[in-house]
This record gives C-alpha cells, sequence and structure tokens, in this order.
C-alpha cells in the first residue's frame, strides 16, 4: 500500500514555522501552560514505562523545552535526550531557560533528514510535531530509521478543531479581522487527526505493536487574557496580523478573549482539550 502524504499546506520552513522574535516567549509562557504542560505530561508518563530502564532519546519538535524537561524527569537517571527542532529560535529560547539539564543536549534538525546514524536511538519522541511535517510518511521513516531494533516510537497530534473549540474559536476569530486571505496557522497543527490513515502510515514504515490513545483534559486558567494571548502572538499568525496596518493586535486579542469568556467561561475559565497518542515498536 502507498499513501500519498504530501500536503501543501504544511511545509517545514514555510511561514508556519516561523516561530521568530518575540514568539517563542508568547508560545512558551501563554500556550504552555494552556495545550503543552498536560500533554506533555502525560507524554512523559508513557515514555518511562516503554523504558524502565531509561537509555538514549531522541526528541523531535523539542520547541521550548516544555516536553523536554518533563521527559528528563521522568527518565531514569543517565538517560541522555537529545532534543532537536527545525528552529533555531525555539531552541534558543529552550538552551536559555530549561538548557541547565543533565543528559539533555540541544540540536538543530530538519525532521525530513535526520543527522544521525541508523539505529541510534532507544526511542524516538515527538510532541505536536508531526502535523507541520510536508512528508508525513518521510518523516516517520526517517524516525524509524534511526531506531534500535527494540526501540520505541511515541508522538502525538491534536484532535480536531471541532473537538478542540479554542483553537477553533481562535481561528474563526482571527480571520474576522480580515477582508481576504486571514492567517491559517492554526488549521495545521488541528488539521491531521486521521487516526486510522495515521496508524497505517506507522505500520507502513515497517513498525509494530501500534496503538493509540485518546487524551483529555479540562484546564483551568485564571481568566481569558493568557489563552487569547497566546493564540495570537503564540504562532506564526502574528506575523501577518502586524503586517495589516488596519489591524491592532491587542484589539483582536480582546475580542479573542470576550469569546473565551462566552463559551467558556471567564474567573476562572474552563478550557477543553483532547490529543491523541500513537505508539510503536521497532521490530
Amino acid at each position: 500500500m502507498s499513501i500519498d502524504t504530501h500536503e501543501a499546506s504544511s511545509p517545514i520552513g514555510s511561514t508556519h514555522s516561523q516561530f521568530v522574535g518575540s514568539i517563542p516567549d508568547m508560545y512558551d509562557t501563554h500556550l504552555g501552560p494552556l495545550l503543552f504542560e498536560f500533554t506533555a505530561t502525560d507524554m512523559a508518563g508513557r515514555l518511562s514505562e516503554m523504558m524502565p530502564n531509561g537509555g538514549k532519546v531522541l526528541e523531535i519538535a523539542a520547541g521550548t523545552g516544555i516536553s523536554t524537561e518533563r521527559f528528563w524527569r521522568s527518565l531514569a537517571p543517565g538517560s541522555e535526550i537529545l532534543a532537536t527542532d527545525l528552529n533555531d529560535a525555539m531552541l534558543d529560547y529552550a538552551r536559555t531557560k530549561r538548557g541547565a539539564l543533565p543528559g539533555v543536549s540541544w540540536r538543530q534538525a530538519d525532521a525530513m533528514d535526520l543527522p544521525f546514524e541508523d539505529t541510534s536511538f532507544d526511542a524516538v519522541v515527538c510532541q505536536f510535531g508531526i502535523m507541520f511535517f510536508p512528508d508525513k510518511q518521510k518523516g516517520l521513516a526517517e524516525m524509524a530509521r534511526v531506531l534500535k531494533p527494540g526501540g520505541k516510537l511515541l508522538f502525538n497530534v491534536w484532535d480536531t478543531l471541532a473537538v478542540n473549540r479554542c483553537a477553533g474559536i481562535a481561528l474563526e476569530t482571527i480571520g474576522g479581522f480580515f477582508e481576504n486571505d486571514p492567517p491559517d496557522y492554526l488549521s495545521v497543527p488541528f488539521g491531521y487527526a486521521d487516526i486510522d490513515l495515521i496508524k497505517a502510515l506507522i505500520a507502513e514504515v515497517g513498525l509494530s505493536d501500534v496503538r493509540h490513545d485518546l487524551v483529555t483534559d479540562i484546564i483551568e486558567r485564571p481568566d481569558t487574557s493568557s489563552p487569547a494571548r497566546g493564540f495570537v502572538e503564540g504562532n506564526p499568525g502574528i506575523l501577518q496580523i502586524k503586517q495589516n496596518p488596519d489591524i491592532d493586535p491587542e484589539m483582536v486579542i480582546l475580542a479573542l478573549a470576550q469569546a473565551y469568556e462566552t463559551e467558556f467561561g471567564a474567573s476562572p475559565t474552563r478550557i477543553p482539550l483532547q490529543a491523541i497518542v500513537f505508539s510503536a515498536v521497532k521490530s
């Protein structure tokens, strides 16, 4: 079976990967507590169960290191984590905020062409990165290539915009400020949730014991201002907003915060989220 996985909407190296300027800080500060901490904690628990004795781990799309730090905390002493990301600005932020973690190193790398030898790692992990791969099958094949026999693959993706209403509301609200060509960044991370397709791709690259789980939580935040700021300023969509002289980013944030109050309540706001976790083993 051959599956076409080339999506023009999500190329690595496109504007969707331009986490520059203040974006890494906004991402880590505002989206981290909402989107990435509970999922990273879940992933870290799964990884430690897969590797009770620890080992050598490759992380793809490490971002600002939120997941990296939790992997480090959960793994057995003596484990090594090589945390990679395509984007240097995100890695610079990670090194500054989380660099002093024994056994953790940071390196820029393209998931489409990993600069590592075959059978180099006991596990490959990726939190919310695969959705951005221009060729999902190639990226998964690279992960499989660098795994040792018996090595574990672990990654997650977001469920759809319909399920994760906070992202859907953000996309709609931000788009309402544009007459045409609104930022579509959020359609990428929340647009790759076909479980059967993903499991078929994992099997096609030669991995076995392919499994998935749903991870659901309700995240409570003091108010809606931080989630709104994160969805506006914590991703590359802000670059397009700032290019439009008729749009004030603060007005976009205010409108989104108000929309969140209507949907999720004000103080505190309680936002439901759902991710999908996949795991597999290299025979």
